[in-house]
């Protein structure tokens, strides 16, 4: 199946100017957890998301209103074609490590995205599979790889002062 049959084709996005607490709006807005960042040519230039946003306002003394989306993005994209079938792009999204992948044409410029819930909603259960559809094996494999090699990456401990006892809490 292409993935031009699945992706989600009007797509919010934003410019490496916009400042956070505008992204998060837009996000809030369009309901989604991820905004391609677009160039004036509308060429993607990275992503932005809900996460990142989180991250860098807990990070910064700096409030959200006063980051740019330039410097939270990495400005590596990772991306899929309208015309590439999808059991390419959960490839994709197994190697680099991502749930939603931007659609672009041959020139980069934004067609759409295409999330893993795009792809769950309409994979197909082996014993129906009747066409051109991702099975449901291929979906559950992706998210177990991405699952798994995230769970391994090192991440935030709190101290061990920071902890409090839950019977020290009060309710």
């Amino acid at each position: 199946m292409e993935v031009r049959r699945i992706m989600t084709s009007n797509v919010a996005a934003c410019s490496p100017d916009t400042n956070l607490s505008a992204a998060a709006g837009l996000m809030w807005h369009h309901d989604c957890g991820v905004i391609p960042v677009i160039d004036e040519n509308r060429k993607v230039v990275g992503v932005i998301t809900d996460r990142d946003i989180c991250m860098a306002a807990a990070m910064s003394s700096r409030p959200a209103s006063q980051m740019a989306v330039s410097e939270v993005i990495s400005g590596e994209v990772f991306a899929c074609a309208p015309e590439d079938d999808v059991s390419e792009a959960l490839a994709t999204m197994q190697r680099r490590q991502v749930l939603r992948l931007p659609v672009v044409d041959r020139g980069g410029k934004l067609q759409g995205i295409l999330s893993m819930n795009d792809i769950v909603l309409r994979a197909e259960d082996g014993r129906k599979r009747a066409g051109d559809g991702v099975s449901y094996a291929e979906v559950i494999n992706t998210r177990k790889v991405i699952g798994r090699q995230r769970a391994g990456q090192a991440g935030f401990q709190a101290e061990p002062s920071a902890s409090v006892p839950v019977s020290d809490l009060s309710l």
